[in-house]
C-alpha cells in the first residue's frame, strides 16, 4: 500500500528556512518520480517540484534558486529544503507520486500524481 507522510512544517519568519520531508511507503523513491505541491487558501493546488526516478530534478519558477528537491534513498524519504521563504510561500505542502518508473512533468509539476500525503503547513510572516 502506498502511503505517503509530510512533516517540518512550521510558521517562520520572511527570509527564514525550513526542510519539509515526505516520508513514503509501499513503494521505493529511488524508483518514482515524486512532486511537491502546495495550496494555499482560497488558490488552486500548484506544483513546486520534481525528483524523477532518474533523480533529475525541476522547479516551478517562482522557487527557483530557493527550494531545492532532494532524496534519500535509505532512509525512503524526499525532501524539500526551502529557504529565503517568502509570506507568498505560505501554504499547505504536499508530497505525491505517480504510478511507474517513468513520469510526465510540466516545469516544476508531476503530471498525474495518484498518491498523495496529508500535508504539512508552512506559515511565513513579515
Amino acid at each position: 500500500q502506498v502511503q505517503l507522510m509530510e512533516s517540518g512544517g512550521d510558521s517562520v519568519q520572511s527570509g527564514g528556512s525550513l526542510r519539509l520531508s515526505c516520508a513514503a511507503s509501499g513503494f521505493s523513491v529511488s524508483n518514482r518520480c515524486v512532486g511537491w505541491f502546495r495550496q494555499a487558501p482560497r488558490r488552486e493546488r500548484e506544483g513546486v517540484a520534481v525528483i524523477r526516478s532518474g533523480g533529475n530534478t525541476y522547479y516551478q519558477e517562482f522557487v527557483k534558486g530557493r527550494f531545492t528537491i532532494s532524496r534519500d534513498n535509505a532512509e525512503n524519504t524526499v525532501y524539500l529544503q526551502m529557504s529565503s521563504l517568502k509570506p507568498e510561500d505560505t501554504a499547505m505542502y504536499y508530497c505525491a507520486t505517480a504510478p511507474g518508473y517513468l513520469c510526465e512533468t510540466q516545469g516544476g509539476t508531476l503530471s498525474d500524481p495518484t498518491y498523495w500525503g496529508q500535508g504539512t503547513q508552512v506559515i511565513v510572516s513579515s
